[in-house]
C-alpha cells in the first residue's frame, strides 16, 4: 500500500509502505476511506515534534472501514464504518479512568502519525480499538465525522471547557484556523454574551464570523484595544490561544481581564514568555493541554442531528493519492483560504480537488 511519510525535517513523500496488521488482541486494521490534515502534522514536518522518526506514516484523524480486528476486540466488528479518534486509550489506567486518555499511561495517547504509523495511508492499524474506534451512525457523512477525529473535540474541550466558557462571558480566539474556528462554534453552545475572532487571512475571519462571531479583527490592528473598547477596559473573560506562537499567547495575556482564564490549545514549537511580572496579580488562569477526546460520543450526538456546522469548515476535497498537493494547499492558507482540506480514499467517489465544498 502508499502512505504519506515523515522523511525528517522538511522532506516527505507519498510511497510504498508496509501493509499493516494485527499485532495486539486489542488492535484493529481500518480501511481508510477518508482522512484530513491537521495543522499539527505541519509542525511535525517542520521538526516540532521531535519524537516522530523518519519513516513514520502522519495523520491521526480519519473515517473507514474495519477489515480485521484482534482476538480481544468486541466494540466492533469488520465491515463496520467507523471514527478513529486521534487518541488511543487502554481505558485501563489512572487518567483513562479519569477521562484524560490523552495521558494515557497504558500504551496510549497520541499515537497515531507520532510513535507508530498514522492514517494518511490506506489502510492503518488502531491500538486498543474497543476504546478508540466509534461506530458512525448512517446520518453522519465521512466528511462530517472526520473532522470529529481532532477539532471539534479540541476545539470544545482544550478551549471551551477548559476555558470554562459561561453565559454572558466575551470570549475572544486568537487564531482562525480549524481548531479556532471549532471553538467558535462549539463556544456558542454556553450562550457567552459576545466571541470575537481574531486572524490576518480575510477568508478564516469570515467563516469565523460565519460560524458565530458576533467581532471579527485583523490581527494587526490592535485586536487587544478592540477588547478592551467592547468590554469598558476590562478585558475578556476567556481568551483561547489557538495559533502556537511566542506572540500569540503574549496577545492573549494582554487581552484577559483579571480573574479571565486564558486556554493555550496552539502547539508550541518555541518557548513563549510568560511575563508574571505583570500577571502574578491578576488571578489569571492558564491552562493548556492535549485533547483526551472524551466528548467525542456526545459531539456525534450533535453532528447526527445536524447541530455542528462541519460543513462550513471544509474547503477542499482531493483524492488520497493527492495528499502532496493536499499539503501545499493547506500550508499555504493566505494564498489558497484553505480551512480543512479533506482526502478521499480509492474505495470512495471523491470530488476534484478543484471543486470547493459549499457544505
Amino acid at each position: 500500500m502508499k502512505g504519506f511519510v515523515f522523511q525528517g525535517p522538511g522532506r516527505s513523500a507519498w510511497q510504498d509502505v508496509q501493509d499493516p496488521d494485527v499485532q495486539d488482541p486489542t488492535d484493529a486494521v481500518v480501511r481508510v476511506d477518508t482522512v484530513t490534515i491537521c495543522g499539527t502534522d505541519l509542525h511535525v514536518l517542520k521538526g516540532d515534534v521531535p519524537e516522530v522518526r523518519p519513516g513514520t506514516v502522519l495523520g491521526h484523524e480519519a473515517v473507514g472501514e474495519v477489515v480485521e480486528i484482534g482476538a480481544d476486540v468486541r466494540a466492533v466488528q469488520p465491515g463496520e464504518r467507523v471514527l478513529i479518534s486521534c487518541i488511543s486509550a487502554c481505558g485501563r489506567c489512572r487518567f483513562c479512568r479519569e477521562g484524560m486518555y490523552g495521558q494515557c499511561l497504558g500504551g496510549g495517547g497520541w499515537l497515531l502519525g507520532r510513535h507508530i504509523d498514522g492514517t494518511q495511508a490506506e489502510y492503518v492499524r488502531v491500538p486498543f480499538a474497543d476504546t478508540s474506534l466509534h461506530p458512525l451512525p448512517a446520518s453522519v457523512t465521512d466528511r462530517e465525522a472526520v473532522l470529529l477525529a481532532d477539532i471539534l473535540p479540541t476545539g470544545y474541550e482544550v478551549g471551551v471547557l477548559a476555558g470554562r466558557v459561561a453565559p454572558g462571558d466575551t470570549v475572544a480566539v486568537v487564531g482562525a484556523g480549524p481548531v479556532g474556528l471549532a471553538a467558535i462554534a462549539t463556544s456558542r453552545l454556553f450562550a457567552p454574551e459576545r466571541v470575537v475572532a481574531v486572524d490576518v487571512a480575510p477568508t478564516r475571519l469570515e467563516t469565523a464570523r460565519k460560524l458565530g462571531a458576533d467581532v471579527v479583527c485583523d490581527a494587526r490592528e490592535e485586536p487587544e484595544q478592540l477588547v478592551a473598547d467592547l468590554t469598558g477596559d476590562l478585558g475578556a473573560d476567556v481568551v483561547i490561544e489557538a495559533v502556537g506562537l511566542p506572540e500569540t499567547f503574549e496577545l492573549c495575556t494582554r487581552m484577559v481581564r483579571p480573574g479571565g482564564r486564558i486556554a493555550n490549545v496552539g502547539v508550541h514549537g518555541r518557548p513563549a514568555t510568560l511575563h508574571l511580572e505583570e500577571l502574578w496579580a491578576r488571578n489569571i488562569t492558564v491552562t493548556t493541554g492535549l485533547v483526551d477526546t472524551r466528548s467525542t460520543p456526545t459531539l456525534l450526538k450533535m453532528a447526527a442531528t445536524g447541530r455542528l456546522p462541519t460543513g462550513q469548515l471544509i474547503t477542499h476535497l482531493f483524492p488520497l493519492e493527492r495528499i502532496e498537493e493536499a499539503y501545499e494547499v493547506f500550508a499555504h492558507p493566505a494564498e489558497t483560504g484553505a480551512i480543512k482540506v479533506v482526502l478521499g480514499g480509492p474505495h470512495r467517489e471523491v470530488v476534484p480537488a478543484s471543486e470547493v465544498y459549499e457544505g
